[in-house]
């Protein structure tokens, strides 16, 4: 393929321009064990506990038979239903569980033989979680759960936004300020783990919350600002690229064109791109770039130290690696946007988008979901939750004002996590 530098097919570039590059993963240290709750009422002494202090015969875990993996399209077979059924509570495990997750330490022996013992013990395990989720310790777990979503964790100067996010949770504001927020997203962290919001100082016009932080900014810099876009779709929206798609459409090429967005509506060599997004002699480029293309301008004005700048500040991978132009994305009456119909012309508007999209409402509950089943990444690891799963918690989630707190509570006490 005989084509000069400066008409470059975006796919020979994909490894300079989409490369990951995360950072690692930061676990705390494991806190020193709260004193014990109030479960309803006062939690007795060790010594005044006394009786059997295995589970109920009914209680105990069954065979489900998880050779045989669920369908994950989002219908739950007959079979699968008959399964889910005929499991049974054990209050005592999921308090185990949920303690590990919520206070990153194990129950106390008073805390497990209190449910162990109690007459109503779904009662008093809800207790013990309503309790958890006001305790200090919930803090650290958070900070840790949100640098590791992140890409965050294992550098001190990253902690703004997972400290930002963190005090969203523990203050139980709507997580949603995440990407609205005009002023705090810059929180500091104090030497007892206190978590306070903070001004950003990046030159940013008006902020939008962990979509304009320095740091993540600057941790995700990258030709054409493509690293950006790729974090703000994976880590908010769970899934990869490409993030829309439409019926397919002839372009020529070796394979259809999926996005609704207009073929043209993107840069190509035929239209005063200096990148070819239109090249579609492999794959068809513009099944990711489509949306992507029409996201990248409005983070492509940070500096690679995460500094907002009067014009465009991140580079092609062009021979002298020169500084991006608008059209470089788009051609010249092309608007930005989050998706096909949906316009964002700069990152408050960005931000309002975001937090209205029922994608991202399902995708912090999915995460919710896999924090509390102690399952991986859903975009890195593929670990995808059903949307019939979640649908009771999603709807819970939006009538509260998708606020992390009541939407971590549903979770932990659902019969899916105190099921076995």
């Amino acid at each position: 393929m005989n084509r000069p530098m400066h008409r470059l097919p975006i796919c020979t570039a994909l490894v300079t321009l989409l490369a990951a590059g995360c950072g690692g993963y930061d676990y705390p240290d494991a806190p020193t064990p709260p004193a014990v709750v109030d479960a309803g009422a006062s939690a007795p002494d060790a010594g005044e506990v006394g009786g059997d202090l295995s589970p109920d015969a009914g209680s105990a875990p069954v065979d489900d038979g998880y050779a045989d993996t669920p369908d994950t399209s989002g219908t739950i077979s007959a079979e699968w239903q008959a399964r889910l059924a005929a499991r049974t509570p054990d209050y005592g495990q999921a308090l185990r569980t949920a303690s590990l997750r919520l206070r990153g330490t194990l129950p106390t022996l008073v805390e497990t033989r209190f449910v162990a013992a109690a007459g109503d013990p779904r009662r008093a395990y809800e207790a013990f979680i309503d309790a958890w989720l006001e305790e200090p310790t919930l803090r650290r777990q958070m900070l840790a759960f949100w640098r590791n979503t992140f890409r965050a964790g294992g550098n001190p100067a990253l902690n703004e936004a997972p400290a930002f996010a963190t005090w969203l949770v523990t203050e139980d504001r709507p997580i949603t300020e995440l990407f609205t927020a005009t002023s705090g997203a810059c929180a500091t962290i104090a030497e007892d783990g206190t978590i306070s919001p903070g001004d950003c100082d990046n030159g940013v016009p008006v902020h939008a919350g962990v979509l304009s932080t320095p740091g993540l900014m600057a941790h995700y810099r990258s030709n054409l600002a493509f690293r950006r876009v790729r974090f703000v779709q994976e880590t908010f929206a769970c899934t990869a690229f490409p993030a829309e798609i439409d019926a397919p459409m002839d372009v020529g090429g070796a394979s259809p064109y999926t996005a609704p967005w207009p073929f043209e509506s993107i840069a190509g060599a035929d239209n005063g791109g200096r990148i070819d997004f239109h090249d579609v002699s492999s794959v068809t480029c513009a099944n990711c770039h489509a949306t992507m293309n029409h996201l990248a301008p409005l983070f492509a004005r940070f500096d690679d130290e995460g500094r907002f700048q009067d014009d465009f500040a991140v580079r092609l991978p062009l021979v002298d690696a020169p500084l991006a132009v608008r059209a470089d994305w788009l051609p010249p009456d092309e608007e930005t946007g989050w998706r096909h119909g949906i316009a964002a012309r700069n990152l408050p508007e960005l931000g309002a988008a975001l937090a209205a999209d029922p994608d991202v409402e399902a995708c912090f509950v999915a995460r919710a979901w896999n924090f509390a089943l102690g399952k991986g990444d859903i975009v890195a690891t593929l670990s995808v939750v059903p949307t019939s799963v979640i649908e009771t918690e999603r709807a819970e989630f939006a009538a509260g004002g998708h606020r992390m707190k009541a939407l971590l509570r549903a979770v932990f006490t659902s019969d899916d996590f105190t099921h076995f």
